[in-house]
């Protein structure tokens, strides 16, 4: 199992992932305004369901992986690297959208829709496949034991820390919504300080050394 002094590295990369925007958070923010807090739980259960997902596969792919490409290592933190960047500049990109701005208009949908389509929505975003291939492998050592075990455990730590803070936004997110229309200063330097954080995660990535 990965120590715990080394998993509070992942713990912070995992908590950054979940507050960047992305198609997740902005199906969550939308549902949640428009249809209520149910609607948002619905949407949320859906989500975490594709991410878990996610993290079967990669969990064997990672294994495979480390084992028969001895190089991978290098590939995926380059592949981390420009990942983080792109997401600082998403953040403060210009005319970029706010991702609490949603379009009043959108469709009441069913419980089975709202699930069906959060699951779809988090099984085919890239952002959380690319998270799993270009961080696990800097947190997982042969020393600490399975592999396998190694990488579930860092799922189910993104899982818990992911459903923490969405279940969080799908409780306020009215009250968000509002605070930033009204105080849109607090918006840029959300931005720019997520941005910041971003771009330091990946220098510091850029530098590290294989385990």
């Amino acid at each position: 199992m990965v120590p715990f002094n080394e998993l509070i590295g992942f713990i912070l990369a995992a908590f950054f992932l979940v507050i960047s925007p992305g198609p997740n958070m902005i199906y969550l923010i939308s549902r949640s305004i428009t249809q209520g807090k149910k609607a948002g739980i619905i949407s949320l259960a859906g989500i975490v369901s594709g991410i878990l997902f996610h993290i079967v596969l990669v969990s064997f792919g990672i294994t495979a992986l480390l084992f028969a490409v001895p190089f991978a290592y290098s590939i995926l933190k380059t592949l981390g690297v420009v990942y983080l960047l792109y997401l600082a500049f998403q953040a403060i990109k210009p005319n970029g959208k706010n991702m609490f701005e949603v379009n009043d208009n959108l469709t009441i949908d069913r419980p089975r829709k709202l699930f069906g389509v959060g699951f779809l929505t988090s099984v085919l975003n890239p952002k959380i496949a690319v998270f799993y291939l270009s961080f696990f492998p800097q947190f997982i050592k042969p020393e600490y034991g399975s592999i396998m075990m190694q990488s579930l455990q860092l799922g189910i730590t993104q899982v818990t820390i992911s459903f923490t803070v969405n279940f969080i936004i799908v409780l306020t997110a009215s009250k968000i919504a509002v605070f930033f229309a009204t105080k849109p200063t607090w918006l840029k330097i959300q931005k720019w300080f997520m941005a910041g954080v971003l771009t330091s995660m990946a220098i510091k990535m850029a530098f590290s050394k294989a385990k």
